[in-house]
């Protein structure tokens, strides 16, 4: 095994945490795997790893190597783009909410697959925290507001949302003119996938935001689940408009509260601070800052990309 499989091999098993698993990822048997660590660590005289029955964790001069190989692989992928003419190349994995995967990113997926035929597409959907460097994943697409993390964010747009209920619930409850008149409304509330605390209506008067907490009898962490309910008349809901366009063109939800504006969702691509992007990360963040601003509809504000 030369160094830079070394290399290769050494960062699949700190971000694993594991060496059966960087086994499995990379085809080889653990045995390879172990002996070619303590081969490095030989080579280098020096621990690199914390190895435990269970857990596996890089020393700090594991942490220090790792950090260097990053750089090292990711010069190395991009001088041979660069001198022998290839195009980005490897898995690719992105973890996105599917809502915004079908809007945004699937419709194009194929023109950018055919555009770069040596890049192989993973896609894994959720609105869960994501450990990108322990899962190997390259990159997120998010919407909401960012905490602070050791991501870096490149914005793509926002996405105004605003509060409706089906015709069947509002013939029940009434249509409110005002968020005063929500006294004797439920909501369907929707659980924060960072805290697992439900959030609240929200409501733009006066230059000021106002929260309102409506009781709730059922509470989801899923945007369609959501929506879903909503249309069986379940409670009030505040989602983007950009997936409620059939629903609201068909009748299954109307729009309420309209002269008060719920405000807009962020939209970023995340990706870890202390991981030097391979060409095929960059090129994928390109297209999808170019396709969001291309399939964003009128309700959706997105960063036009320099030209």
């Amino acid at each position: 095994m030369d160094k830079l499989d070394s290399m290769q091999l050494f960062t699949r098993v700190v971000e694993l945490r594991s060496f059966t698993q960087a086994a499995q990822g990379l085809n080889l048997k653990r045995s390879t795997v172990t002996d070619a660590i303590k081969q490095l660590e030989a080579r280098l005289k020096v621990r690199l790893l914390q190895r435990t029955t269970r857990h596996v964790s890089p020393t700090l001069d594991g942490e220090a190597y790792y950090q260097r190989c990053l750089r090292i692989l990711a010069d190395v992928e991009d001088a041979e783009m660069d001198f022998a003419g290839a195009q980005p190349k490897g898995l690719l994995r992105v973890d996105v909410h599917g809502s915004l995967a079908r809007h945004f990113l699937l419709p194009g997926l194929p023109d950018f697959l055919a555009q770069y035929p040596e890049i192989e597409f993973y896609l894994s959907e959720g609105d869960r925290f994501v450990d990108l460097v322990r899962e190997g994943i390259d990159c997120v697409i998010r919407a909401g507001e960012l905490k602070d993390s050791d991501m870096v964010a490149r914005p793509l747009g926002t996405l105004p949302e605003i509060t409706c209920a089906s015709p069947a619930y509002l013939a029940r409850f009434g249509t409110p003119e005002t968020p005063d008149d929500l006294a004797n409304h439920r909501m369907i509330g929707f659980r924060s996938s960072s805290t697992g605390g439900l959030l609240p209506l929200v409501f733009h008067q006066n230059g000021k935001a106002r929260d309102v907490m409506l009781p709730t009898r059922l509470s989801v962490s899923g945007a369609e689940s959501m929506k879903e309910a909503a249309r069986r008349g379940m409670g009030i809901i505040q989602v983007p408009h950009y997936g409620l366009t059939d629903d609201l063109a068909q009748g299954t939800l109307v729009q309420i509260l309209a002269d008060f504006p719920v405000g807009a969702l962020p939209v970023a691509l995340l990706y870890p601070r202390n991981r030097q992007l391979s060409p095929r990360v960059r090129v994928f963040i390109d297209w999808m800052v170019k396709e969001f601003a291309r399939r964003s509809p009128p309700h959706t504000t997105a960063l036009h990309p320099a030209v």
